[in-house]
């Protein structure tokens, strides 16, 4: 505005123009400035949450630790000289023990404010940053309601309602009760506030941040809220990953926990090993209170001779035996590898791991402890009766019998494709051969037990190898590798036949580690499979176990899952057996044993009774086939006869014969 031009009477229309040029003028330069202000803000509350990000992400752990690192760091960017955090207790519903006095009348109900989502505002923790004079941090915790940051009912009022405050004079101000006079020895008086509410992802309220005095001394603009709310809004956000530590935090403990209970129930009890080391009859103390060479001397008595019990042999039959007796004959194989001795296991942990590694094993029909043993029995004497440890070394050799006797445990009865179909949890941790991922993981943590490792006294390097070894020992006994695996072990085959020095053979193996294993995998193939090449005798009785589970886990899968079961595992098709059988030699089984016995001669048994059992199963399977095929004649030949017996019904009766005679 121009007023009483000077000299004339009144402004031209010159003046005009002029005037007009100026204010365009000037408007652009406010322009420029302004624009240039929002710059400085936008560059300021970038530069604020890139340092505040920095923080946040290095604290994970705690709430507290990560709002404090994250605040402190951007104190430069805030413009204002005090600022106070007020953290919210998160508790929604009360204790029964607090509950109790306010049911029986003894304490008042709760009528104070209460947050959008039902909790009642009770501020646990405030941190105070001041940032004027000499800078200080002051964490109060449980806070009165009398102090200075709460007695305004500012803090409060956020909370209850998650709106935005702007009080531009506090000591003016007539809806909240802000201290009028110095708040410290420092002089320091509360000005103008801003406060504002820190939400999390769930939306809900986690604390109120309170900023006091901007330090130009004129009130907190709207871009001072649009800076402080993005602040805000990034450590309510952030407020997800301290959530997500403290769960994975508490999966964690409970895994600690459950673990704990695990390796209780499972783990061999001081009076269950009385059962084969008998310290207290023998001495009258406790294992561990005896030398190796008391235990050696209990163990030769109660230990069975390898003869007898028939550990070297291909026909081994558990049948005779007591879950303990297995034990005992594992413990002997041990003894007969020779590495007890050599690797120096402590014999009472030898008979702890042995005796929990039975125990870990569930008591369901086919994939018991009895299985894992006789898969750890074969494997035994396809090393030693079979010649094929003449490639391994001791330690290896261990490292493949105690693969095999953990290869099933904790086995649930269930295959990997109902794991995933039912949504079991070991489904969705381990996304491939899961069952066997798991046994290898369980046998892992008796393992990892001081008083179970039977591996305590190896060295790194060998402990590596070993545990190396049992990885792919077990996850090898998922059949849906073995068909991966088939070619490559039948070229080492064809390849053995190209030597006809032996010796040399044996010194080229030694040396090729991938080979090996490959022959290791197809091992734990041929044991875990291996009671189809037993005696018919006990093959047929172990067919009927097999064929039991798989009936369950039909049953399981028509009644839980709501699915028609797959033949195998239908027991409307138990009749079916016999040609399930067959189809399974043929499928899977022939080729491991036909091209194990061409490897090695020693092996040849496993091959004949596995074609003498199929011969078995084929008369099964004929004599039934034989009668169905019988009954589908008597069945035709009924309708056939139904089906006559119907049309003689349905056709015309014959015209009768006139009997009156006619005389021309």
């Amino acid at each position: 505005m121009a007023i009483n031009k000077i000299g004339v009477p009144h402004f031209t229309k010159q003046d005009e123009e002029v005037l007009m040029k100026y204010l365009n003028f000037a408007n652009l330069i406010l322009r420029v400035f302004h624009l240039s202000y929002l710059h400085n803000c936008e560059t300021r509350r970038g530069q604020m949450l890139l340092w505040s990000a920095s923080k946040v992400f290095e604290e994970m752990t705690d709430i507290e630790r990560q709002f404090h690192k994250a605040l402190y760091t951007v104190r430069a960017f805030l413009n204002c000289d005090r600022y106070s955090v007020g953290l919210l207790d998160m508790t929604k519903t009360k204790e029964f023990f607090d509950l109790w006095p306010v049911l029986m009348g003894e304490v008042p109900p709760y009528d104070g404010p209460k947050t959008p989502d039902g909790r009642e505002v009770i501020f646990y923790k405030i941190i105070d940053y001041i940032l004027h004079g000499k800078e200080d941090i002051k964490v109060i915790p449980s806070p009165p309601a009398d102090h200075w940051a709460l007695v305004s009912g500012l803090p409060t009022y956020v909370a209850e309602t998650a709106l935005i405050c702007n009080i531009m004079n506090a000591g003016a101000d007539d809806f909240f009760q802000f201290q009028k006079g110095p708040l410290e020895d420092s002089g320091w008086t509360i000005k103008n506030v801003l406060s504002m509410p820190i939400v999390n992802k769930k939306e809900e309220i986690v604390g109120v941040a309170t900023f006091y005095n901007r330090k130009d001394g004129k009130p907190f603009d709207e871009m001072d809220e649009t800076l402080m709310e993005s602040l805000t809004q990034f450590l309510g956000w952030s407020v997800l990953n301290t959530d997500t530590y403290d769960r994975m935090n508490k999966l964690e403990n409970r895994k600690d926990i459950f673990q704990d209970m695990v390796n209780y129930h499972v783990k061999c009890r001081k009076d269950e090993i009385q059962n084969i080391l008998k310290t207290r009859e023998v001495y009258g103390k406790e294992p561990q209170d005896c030398d190796e060479d008391e235990l050696a001397q209990i163990l030769k008595t109660e230990l069975p001779s390898a003869k007898e019990s028939e550990i070297y042999e291909f026909h081994f039959c558990d049948f005779e035996h007591s879950q303990i007796d297995l034990v005992k004959c594992g413990i002997q194989m041990y003894y007969e590898l020779g590495v007890v001795k050599k690797f120096q296991i402590p014999q009472e942990v030898l008979v702890r791991f042995m005796y929990s590694l039975s125990k870990g094993y569930r008591q369901i029909t086919y994939h018991n402890w009895r299985h894992g043993f006789n898969v750890g029995q074969t494997m035994f004497t396809l090393l030693m009766t079979g010649d094929l440890k003449r490639y391994y070394t001791d330690l290896e050799a261990m490292a493949m019998v105690t693969a095999a006797f953990c290869h099933d445990i904790d086995h649930r009865g269930t295959n990997n494709l109902y794991q995933m179909k039912s949504g079991n949890p070991l489904a969705k941790l381990h996304g491939s051969s899961i069952l066997e991922r798991h046994h290898l993981e369980f046998g892992k943590t008796l393992l990892s037990d001081e008083s179970l490792n039977i591996y305590v006294n190896l060295n790194r390097r060998q402990h590596d190898h070993v545990i190396h070894l049992m990885d792919i020992a077990i996850i090898a006994t998922d059949l849906a590798l073995y068909f991966k695996k088939r070619t490559m072990f039948q070229k080492i085959v064809d390849l053995s036949k190209t030597y006809e020095d032996w010796s040399a053979w044996t010194n080229f193996m030694m040396l090729e580690t991938t080979r090996k294993e490959i022959i290791m995998a197809m091992m734990m193939t041929a044991c875990d499979l291996s009671a189809i090449a037993k005696p018919w005798e006990i093959q047929s009785q172990v067919a009927l176990n097999v064929a039991a589970e798989f009936w369950e886990q039909g049953d399981l899968e028509r009644t839980v899952l709501e699915q028609n079961p797959i033949p195998m595992m239908d027991r409307n098709k138990a009749a079916d057996l016999p040609k399930l059988q067959c189809g399974f030699i043929d499928f899977v089984c022939t080729f491991v044993y036909k091209e194990f016995s061409r490897f090695h001669e020693q092996i040849m048994p496993m091959f004949d009774r596995i074609q003498n059992n199929r011969k078995e199963w084929k008369a099964l399977q004929d004599i039934h086939e034989a009668k169905v095929a019988a009954i589908e004649e008597e069945k035709k030949k009924k309708e056939e006869a139904a089906a006559s017996t119907a049309m003689a019904q349905q056709a015309p009766p014959p015209a009768s014969q006139a009997k009156t005679c006619i005389i021309s």
